[in-house]
């Protein structure tokens, strides 16, 4: 009498092929937010120490271009943008110049494929890394608005708005910068993208308006930091209309939303590929 090894059963091989796919299953997704904190922290920790030079580098440029500024800029509304345009220009260089050349890095070195790999959702990977760089931003951008207002002997009083500026700009910027890498073919060509993006911040933004010509005006008004800028300039005078402040940073994070959106789509889109 032979003896039949059990696996070779049709029954029994039913039930071992679906044992082996139970166990194959992944688990859970993560979910949206704890996901988010976690890559925020690992992106933190990861970026600090390499940052940090260039969040310097960042102010002092902001501050350089102020001071170069109050030779040709004594006060009033032209002096107010110029210190606004100055202090969200340190968001633009970190959240949409910096954060577009390491995503355009990640992709041609494969790192998305370790991303790809883990059970967390694409929009915790790319506000995570997102509201990390932008986080590094903070110290910058109010060293500079402090600087330039006693430079230009503006008030100080309502600097307080910048904690609704610099996460909402950040934001905009961020996705902006993380959708130029994700969808740049080469991390050359996402690092053009980004400085391209941080020059257009810095003349559409420093420079007074009522000065540009309408085409160069309507240029600025498609920038996503103009309405930041807008929103801090407003403050500074002796009697702010905050609704007007108030529709402006609701723009700007509207704009953030759709470009954080896009950034999803197109982090999803690379990492397929």
């Amino acid at each position: 009498m032979s003896v039949v090894p059990a696996e070779v059963l049709p029954g029994s091989a039913l039930a071992v092929e679906e044992t082996v796919r139970e166990a194959a299953e992944l688990g859970p997704r993560a979910r949206l937010w704890p996901a988010l904190a976690a890559v925020y922290r690992a992106q933190l920790s990861r970026a600090r120490v390499a940052r940090i030079p260039l969040l310097f580098v960042a102010t002092f440029q902001s501050i350089g271009i102020m001071v170069l500024m109050r030779g040709v800029v004594d006060g009033g509304g032209e002096a107010q943008a110029v210190v606004a345009g100055s202090s969200v220009l340190v968001v633009a260089f970190v959240a949409l110049n910096l954060l577009a050349q390491y995503f355009g890095q990640l992709r041609a070195s494969g790192g998305l494929d370790h991303y790809a790999t883990l059970p967390v959702p694409p929009a915790a990977v790319v506000l995570g890394a997102a509201g990390a760089y932008a986080s590094f931003t903070v110290p910058g951008t109010v060293v500079t608005a402090v600087f330039g207002c006693v430079l230009f002997g503006l008030p100080l009083a309502h600097l307080w708005v910048l904690i609704a500026v610099i996460p909402l700009a950040g934001a905009a910027l961020a996705g902006l910068g993380a959708a130029l890498g994700l969808l740049a073919p080469r991390p050359e060509l996402a690092t053009l993208l980004g400085q391209l993006g941080m020059s257009a911040a810095l003349l559409l933004g420093v420079l007074p308006a009522d000065r540009m010509p309408q085409a160069v005006r309507f240029a600025r008004d498609l920038l996503p930091s103009t309405y930041g800028v807008e929103a801090f300039a407003r403050t500074f005078g002796p009697h702010p209309d905050w609704a007007f402040v108030l529709g402006d940073l609701a723009v700007c994070g509207g704009v953030g939303v759709v470009s954080l959106a896009v950034a999803t789509w197109a982090y999803r889109r690379a990492a397929v590929r």
